[in-house]
């Protein structure tokens, strides 16, 4: 399968599920439970129906938009994800290059595989850093130093992990990093040796943002004791309003999902808000972003900056939940696959096919640009 024969995202998806080991793709594919939200994330966009209108006279499109504070040429972002390069060897480095490429916005993980200050270099569009609330107070004020010094101009805390979902996909491969896989993982990871000749022929794996925090090679401590030791569940909105007067800019919060904690995010200062259930990997069972999107953008949308992700696949889903009033949406599988399927150039693609796909329904709903497209395009069934 050659990557100029992937049209939309269930091609990328198995262009890569041929070149990664099964523990790997299903890391990417997985989700919490039963995967009911992860499933659900998608389906719900079908339960809208897009009424059209004609002879508007659509010539040029304009599918600009500004999101706190950030002017993206398109309305849809790489939201940041964790690992990578475990993906690729490309890592961020691929995300950051084609998210600059297409004038949109990427962000990079605290458990990102490539320095933030790295990805600045390579993209110097807009950028967010995406964190995680720690224990430890002075961590996540030196985080918050370094994004700073780095250029960031946005900060994204996800509120939805103070703790690890239950990922029982994982834990049938035995995956985790540092790698402690099974038998069945290691078997799997021997009929697919293509990732291990690159994996090791590239630089090793690394988490800089957290390199002094969680070994990755002498296993002091897994991806999973990072969200059970290092992390703390006991957050409070105090805490957080905390941390935005500290920031002193654009600050996000990723993981809303109810009204009540999205006008909690105005009265304490956040500039944005993104309505995620963090791709039905952490509460099986939870309501899907794009369900609660208009009872949030009428609660709240005046005041703050309303995103969303989860299950977006099409550039039909990016008009209906614009037309819900979100600012912008977030996409992760969606680059995800391309970029393990086949990196920089997989991501390109992508976008580029996403971007035609948005332009091509404007044009079909009678829109010119973003702000045209109203709930009265919309029907529920």
């Amino acid at each position: 399968m050659r990557l100029k024969d992937c049209y939309n995202f269930h091609d990328f998806r198995r262009m890569a599920k041929r070149r990664l080991p099964s523990p790997i793709s299903n890391y990417i594919d997985g989700a919490a439970d039963d995967e009911v939200t992860y499933r659900r994330n998608t389906a719900a966009f079908e339960g809208c129906d897009l009424v059209p209108n004609v002879l508007r006279g659509v010539g040029d499109v304009d599918m600009s938009v500004t999101v706190m504070g950030q002017r993206l040429a398109m309305p849809v972002y790489c939201s940041p994800t964790a690992l990578q390069r475990l993906f690729h060897h490309q890592g961020e480095r691929a995300v950051a290059a084609a998210a600059a490429k297409f004038g949109t916005m990427f962000g990079v993980s605290s458990l990102g595989t490539v320095s933030l200050e790295e990805a600045r270099r390579i993209c110097d569009g807009p950028q967010v850093y995406q964190f995680y609330f720690h224990k430890d107070r002075g961590l996540n004020r030196e985080m918050m130093a370094r994004a700073k010094q780095a250029g960031i101009e946005v900060m994204m805390l996800t509120v939805d992990s103070i703790t690890g979902g239950n990922r029982e996909r994982d834990k049938r491969t035995g995956f985790a990093i540092p790698f402690k896989l099974n038998l069945a993982g290691i078997t799997q990871f021997a009929i697919k040796p293509s990732w291990a000749v690159n994996y090791v022929r590239h630089e090793p794996f690394r988490l800089p943002q957290l390199e002094n925090h969680v070994d990755m090679g002498r296993g002091a401590m897994s991806i999973s004791r990072y969200f059970t030791e290092m992390l703390d569940p006991s957050m409070s909105w105090d805490d957080v309003a905390e941390m935005v007067q500290h920031w002193g800019g654009q600050f996000c919060l990723k993981g809303v999902i109810s009204v009540e904690d999205a006008k909690r995010a105005v009265e304490i200062g956040c500039t944005g808000i993104v309505l995620s259930n963090h791709g039905g990997r952490q509460l099986d069972g939870s309501r899907t972003a794009f369900d609660q999107l208009d009872e949030i953008v009428q609660a709240v949308g005046d005041r703050i900056d309303v995103m969303m992700d989860g299950g977006v696949q099409r550039g039909t889903h990016v008009l209906k939940a614009l037309s819900l009033g979100a600012k912008a949406v977030g996409l992760g599988r969606y680059y995800l696959f391309p970029l393990a399927a086949a990196g920089q150039a997989g991501v390109e693609r992508a976008l580029e096919l996403m971007r035609v796909e948005i332009e091509r329904g404007m044009k079909l709903m009678g829109c010119s640009s973003v702000d045209e497209l109203t709930k009265e395009n919309l029907r529920f069934r």
